[in-house]
C-alpha cells in the first residue's frame, strides 16, 4: 500500500520536472541510458577484442578495443554529469521552489489549527521542516535504482549465456537488497519514534540561546536545569537510534555475507568449465569483467535502493500530512455567505469542545446569546476556556457538540473564508511579521487595502500607535525585525502594531479582542480601551457588529453589555457588571480580589 503511494508521490514530482524543466529532464534520462550501455558495452567490447585476438581477426580485436575504449570514456564523462545534472534538477528547480511552497500549502490552507496542537502532526512536521531536497532527491534515487536494476538483470543475462548456474548470482543479489530494506526500515521506524524527543532538545536549545529567554534563565540560575533536560532528550534519541543502526549493521553484513559466499562458488565454476574448454577466451574475459563489476553493480544497487528507502523517513510524514489534509478537505465545509450586518446576533447552544490528547473539556455545554451590537467580555482564571470560545467562534476549531448560530444560520454552514473576512481580531499570541515596513505589518489586517495609506493611518490613530511610527527612522516605511536588518519593536509596541492591524478591516460582523492591552501600560490601556469601545458602537450601529474583548483586568471589562463568567471549560454567570456584583457570585469574588489587590498597591 505504502509502495503504491510512493510511485504515485514520485510520478506526481516527475510529471512536476517535466513541466518546469524538461530539457533538464531528458538530459538526466539520457545520461542514466548512457551509463547503462556504457557498463555493458565495455563487457562484450573486451569479449569481443579478446576473441579476435586468440583467433587472429584483427578486425574483430580493433573494433572491440576501440568499442572499450569509448565505452571507458563514456562511463568517464557520464560519472561526473550524473551528479552534476540531477542535483541541479533537485536542488535548484523542484525541491525549493516547488516542493517547499507545496508543504507550506497544505499546512496553511488547513481550515481549522487544531493541528498544531497535535503531538503526531508537530513531530512530522519537524521532519519535513528542511526535507523538500530530499523528498525530490528520492525519486531520483528510485529512478537511479530501477536503471541499476535494469544494468543487473542484463549483466546477469551475459553471464547466463555462458552459463545457466550463473544465473544463480540474480537469485543471490536480492539478498542484500531484502536485508538493506529491512534494515532501513529499522532505521526509519526509530527516527520516527524519536521524534519528539529531537523536537523537545532542539526546542530546549532554542530557549537556552533565546535573547527573550536569557534574562529570565540567568537570573533565575536554570542553565544546568536546562542542559540536564536537553541531555537527557538528546541521549535517549541517540541511544534508541544507535541500537536501530546495530540492528541495521547486522543485517547488511548477512545479507552481503550471503552474496559474497554464492558469488565465490559462481565464479570457480566458470573457471573450471573455462579450463574443460567449453567455452571461448572471450566468454572468459567478458565472465571476469562482469563478475568484476558484479560486487559494484550489487553495490550501486542496494546503495541507491537504500537511498530510496530512507526517502521513506521523510516521505512517510509528507503522506501523513496530504492524508490529514484531504480527510480535512472531504469534512462537509459551508458554502452560505455571512449576513452583511448581524440582526439577532450569535448564539451558543450546548457547545462543548475537547483538546486532542485531553480528558477534561476546555468547553463544558455552553449556552449564551451574544446580541448584536453588544459589547461582550469574557473572564475567567487561566484555563477557564476563555480562548477556547475565542478560537471556536473564529472557526479554528468545530464545536464537538452542539452549535454556534450566526443570525440562526449554523457557523459550520457558513463559508470559511467569508466568515473571517468580516472578523477582526487582536489575540493575545499576536504575529511579528519580519521583513516587512511598519505600514506592511499593519495592512496585512486588510490585504485588499494593504497600500491604502488613509486606511492605514486610521488603523494606526486607532491602536493609539502614532508615536510608535514617529520614532521610527523611516516612519511607516522602516523594515521590522532587527535579525533582518531592521528595526525591533518592544513587546508593547508590537502589540500595539497588532491592535492597529485588527483595525484595518471597516465593517467586521465579529470584532475579537484577546487580552488587547496585557504589554501595555495603564495609561496607554485607558486610552486604547476608550478608543476601542468607540469603534465597537460605531460597528454596532453599521453591520450589528459583536465586539468580544477577554481580559483579566476587570476594570475594563465593567462597561461591557455583557459578561461572561467561565471557570473551568463552564459558563456560571453572565450578565451586566452591575448584576453579576449584586449576585455576590464568582464575578463579585474574582473582582473583589482584583480591587483589594490593587488598593494595596
Amino acid at each position: 500500500m505504502n509502495s503504491a503511494r510512493y510511485v504515485r508521490f514520485w510520478w506526481d514530482i516527475l510529471r512536476v520536472t517535466r513541466e518546469r524543466a524538461p530539457v533538464l529532464m531528458a538530459v538526466n534520462f539520457a545520461v542514466e541510458t548512457v551509463v547503462l550501455l556504457a557498463g555493458v558495452g565495455m563487457a562484450l567490447a573486451l569479449r569481443a577484442a579478446a576473441d579476435g585476438a586468440a583467433y587472429g581477426d584483427t578486425a574483430e580485436a580493433l573494433i572491440g578495443a576501440c568499442g572499450a575504449a569509448v565505452a571507458a570514456t563514456a562511463t568517464l564523462v557520464t560519472a561526473r554529469l550524473r551528479d552534476l545534472v540531477g542535483n541541479f534538477l533537485v536542488v535548484e528547480k523542484i525541491g525549493p521552489a516547488w516542493l517547499a511552497g507545496r508543504i507550506t500549502h497544505e499546512v496553511a490552507t488547513l481550515e481549522s489549527t487544531e493541528h498544531m496542537e497535535r503531538g503526531d502532526y508537530l513531530d512530522r512536521i519537524g521532519l519535513l521542516r528542511t526535507s523538500s531536497w530530499e523528498l525530490v532527491a528520492g525519486m531520483w534515487t528510485a529512478v537511479r535504482t530501477l536503471f541499476s536494476a535494469l544494468q543487473l538483470t542484463v549483466v546477469l543475462l551475459l553471464l547466463g549465456s555462458v552459463s545457466p548456474w550463473l544465473l544463480c548470482l540474480f537469485a543471490l543479489a536480492a539478498v542484500p537488497l531484502w536485508c538493506d530494506a529491512h534494515a532501513r526500515g529499522l532505521l526509519n521506524r526509530a527516527q520516527t519514534a524519536t521524534a519528539e524527543q529531537f523536537r523537545l532538545q532542539r526546542r530546549l536549545f532554542e530557549l537556552a540561546t533565546d535573547v527573550a529567554a536569557s534574562k529570565e534563565i540567568r537570573v533565575s540560575g536554570a542553565t544546568d536545569r536546562l542542559l540536564e533536560h536537553q541531555n537527557q532528550a538528546w541521549h535517549a534519541m541517540v541511544g534508541e537510534r544507535f541500537r536501530a543502526r546495530m540492528h541495521a549493521f547486522l543485517w547488511r553484513f548477512l545479507g552481503w555475507a550471503a552474496f559474497t559466499a554464492g558469488f565465490t562458488a559462481m565464479l570457480a565454476l566458470v573457471v573450471t568449465q573455462s579450463a574443460a574448454g567449453r567455452s571461448t577466451p572471450g566468454d572468459v574475459v567478458m565472465t571476469v569483467t562482469l563478475a568484476a563489476s558484479l560486487q559494484q553493480t550489487v553495490q550501486a544497487a542496494v546503495s541507491q535502493f537504500t537511498g530510496t528507502m530512507s526517502a521513506g523517513v521523510v516521505i512517510e510524514p509528507y503522506l501523513w500530512l496530504q492524508t490529514y489534509a484531504d480527510a480535512d478537505r472531504a469534512r462537509a465545509r459551508g458554502t452560505l455567505p455571512p449576513p452583511q450586518a448581524l440582526g439577532r446576533g450569535i448564539e451558543l447552544r450546548g457547545v462543548s469542545h475537547t483538546y486532542p490528547g485531553t480528558l477534561r473539556p476546555a468547553l463544558d455545554n455552553v449556552s449564551v446569546t451574544l446580541p448584536a451590537g453588544s459589547v461582550v467580555a469574557v473572564v475567567g482564571e487561566y484555563g477557564s476556556g476563555k480562548s477556547t470560545l475565542i478560537k471556536l467562534l473564529g472557526k479554528f476549531y468545530r464545536p464537538d457538540s452542539g452549535s454556534i448560530l450566526i443570525d440562526g444560520t449554523d457557523l459550520t454552514a457558513l463559508h470559511t473564508e467569508q466568515w473571517r473576512a468580516r472578523t477582526s481580531a487582536a489575540y493575545q499570541d499576536f504575529g511579528r511579521y519580519p521583513q516587512t515596513t511598519f505600514a506592511e505589518a499593519v495592512g496585512l489586517g486588510d490585504l485588499a487595502h494593504i497600500a491604502d495609506a488613509t486606511r492605514i493611518a486610521d488603523a494606526i490613530r486607532a491602536a493609539d500607535a502614532e508615536r510608535i511610527v514617529e520614532r521610527l527612522p523611516d516612519g511607516l516605511d522602516t523594515p521590522l525585525g532587527r535579525a533582518f536588518g531592521g528595526v525591533d519593536l518592544s513587546e508593547g509596541q508590537w502589540q500595539k502594531t497588532a491592535l492597529a492591524r485588527a483595525s484595518m478591516r471597516q465593517a467586521p460582523l465579529l470584532f475579537v479582542l484577546d487580552e488587547p492591552t496585557a504589554s501595555l501600560d495603564a495609561p496607554s490601556e485607558h486610552a486604547i480601551f476608550e478608543r476601542y469601545m468607540e469603534r465597537a458602537r460605531y460597528l454596532a450601529h453599521h453591520t450589528g457588529a459583536i465586539t468580544v474583548i477577554v481580559s483579566h483586568r476587570f476594570s475594563t471589562v465593567a462597561g461591557s453589555d455583557l459578561i461572561l463568567v467561565l471557570d473551568k471549560g463552564t459558563l456560571v454567570e453572565h450578565g451586566t457588571h452591575q448584576e453579576l456584583l449584586a449576585a455576590h457570585g464568582r464575578y463579585a469574588e474574582l473582582y473583589g480580589m482584583q480591587t483589594a489587590a490593587y488598593a494595596l498597591d
